[in-house]
């Protein structure tokens, strides 16, 4: 017989982890914990990856270029449009409404959020001028409009791609901002109560009473599934963590302003079950927030602060100190009416007891929320200037959790009876308008400029690893390798387009 010569080795095969590291040039934060070499990822990983990231998706487009001209035809890939602009690495000049609307996610729900939110403020004023109500009325309304239009808009996209359902729902950034939906219900139902109840019979209050518990149920169910969802489908490192993270929780944060409005004009009997549960559910949504600030801050020790287009979700940690705030505030303030005469053995005395417990529990927390908008706007001072900030949908929270503070001030000054620090809430009112009336402005110019709306523009864009809507209807990949241990993700599939996405392959055959 022959003799067989020596087996070859696999390779990888008597490689230390080490040794494999350096053979395959894999970064050592990628290495399982506990190998040689392994260290805790960092942001500036983060960052690294996704310039990386932005690098080979270039030559992707440039290899779909190729491959189009060498096809019987023009494919359905964005590289089609040979004309116009180029925006990172691919040449569109323009798309139709139907791709536009593609690109309409949760995020715009922001924008209902902080609409409703103005309309709030301008009812908390104290010092009442004419045309106060008809220009909260103008905010309240409006929002009306905005919130039909928004769920018209994004109804559309899940029609027209029904794939971008299921991915808005897993996708690690637009995920986050589901609850913006369910939040701006909130702020609709809260703006009744303070427009309509003290104009409109009966029926309207046993209605919000009825739609206050079905809220506090969605809510509810809203940031479970949305939190179970995040652990269940994505991973995150510290340092990708910004205060969005909160935004789940964001619905439970309303129910408390909401309760504390209707029970200071409903029926007695029922005003005190709306309180209980306005006060738990908020208890609920700030006790869950708080546990996230600690993440923050240990992010913010930790990796530094996070880059600029992501600094304005960093207003976020303002909303839960403020709305719960000015929930325990003003329901503490109506306990001599809320409370039963039988409560607890005495209830004018426990309402008195309420009351200041209350009223100083809340300051402590209004003092919390200054901390985090100083802190969230010393972060931005760096950034101000032409360039140094895009736009995106995450801008309406110089507004939203802005608001929860300003009503938290009111409260305040209303609570310890002074005067100079509602004058201070209203200048903020001031500034919280016109801040409102330039983030729209601005998100309609970047509309106009394609800044939103558009493919890799908004929270729905790749990142992370993540490829989303790349692959689209029935393809199939082919791999095709750039000569450095990495790929480039090229869907094929009966003649419907391109799939677009990047698979960084690092591991052993």
């Amino acid at each position: 017989m022959p003799r067989r010569g020596p087996e070859k080795e696999q390779p990888g095969e008597g490689e230390s982890p080490r040794q494999r590291q350096k053979s395959l040039d894999v970064p050592r934060y990628l290495l399982s914990p506990g190998d040689e070499g392994y260290r805790t990822p960092t942001i500036e990983d983060v960052e690294k990856a996704d310039r990386q990231y932005q690098a080979d998706r270039d030559r992707l487009f440039r290899a779909l270029s190729n491959y189009e001209q060498q096809a019987d035809g023009p494919l359905d890939s964005p590289s089609s449009e040979q004309e116009g602009q180029q925006e990172s690495g691919l040449h569109m000049s323009a798309l139709s409404l139907r791709e536009r609307i593609r690109h309409f996610t949760w995020g715009f729900f922001t924008m209902t959020m902080a609409t409703g939110g103005i309309a709030n403020v301008i009812h908390t004023v104290p010092f009442h001028f004419h045309g106060q109500y008809a220009l909260g009325c103008i905010f309240f309304l409006l929002n009306i409009v905005l919130y039909i239009i928004n769920v018209s808009m994004i109804s559309m996209r899940f029609i027209f791609f029904p794939r971008t359902l299921r991915a808005s729902f897993i996708h690690p950034t637009e995920s986050l901002f589901i609850p913006a939906s369910v939040v701006s219900l909130g702020t609709i139902l809260l703006n009744i109560s303070q427009y309509g109840l003290p104009r409109v019979g009966h029926w309207l209050h046993t209605t919000m009473m009825v739609m206050f518990w079905i809220y506090a149920g969605l809510a509810m169910i809203f940031s479970v599934v949305i939190y179970l969802m995040m652990w269940s489908t994505q991973t995150f490192t510290i340092g990708q963590m910004t205060p969005i993270w909160i935004f789940p929780a964001y619905p439970l944060l309303i129910i408390g302003p909401q309760g504390a409005v209707l029970s200071s004009t409903l029926a007695k009997t029922r005003a005190y079950d709306i309180a209980i549960g306005a006060f738990t559910f908020q208890g609920i949504g700030f006790m869950v927030s708080l546990m996230i600030y600690a993440a923050f801050i240990y992010r913010l020790m930790t990796q530094k602060l996070p880059k600029e287009s992501l600094r304005p979700g960093m207003f976020v940690s303002v909303g839960p100190a403020g709305f719960t705030a000015t929930a325990v505030a003003n329901i503490a303030g109506n306990a001599s009416r809320l409370l039963p005469a039988d409560f607890m053995g005495n209830g004018a005395l426990a309402a008195d007891i309420v009351k200041v417990v209350g009223s100083f529990f809340a300051i402590w927390l209004w003092g919390l929320g200054i901390w985090f908008f100083l802190v969230s706007t010393g972060a931005h001072l760096s950034c101000v200037g032409p360039g140094k900030l895009d736009f995106s949908m995450t801008w309406y929270s110089f507004v939203f959790p802005n608001t929860a503070l300003v009503t938290a001030t009111f409260a305040i000054g209303h609570a310890f009876d002074s005067h100079a620090i509602q004058v201070v809430a209203c200048v903020m009112s001031v500034v919280l308008v016109a801040a409102w009336l330039f983030v729209f402005a601005m998100m309609v110019r970047a509309i106009v400029l394609k800044q939103i709306l558009w493919p890799q523009k908004g929270e729905d864009r790749d990142e992370g690893g993540w490829k989303g809507d790349a692959l689209r209807g029935q393809m199939h990949d082919a791999y095709v390798p750039n000569g450095n241990g990495r790929g480039i993700g090229v869907g094929t599939g009966l003649g419907l387009g391109l799939g677009v996405g990047v698979m960084r392959r690092v591991g052993t055959a």
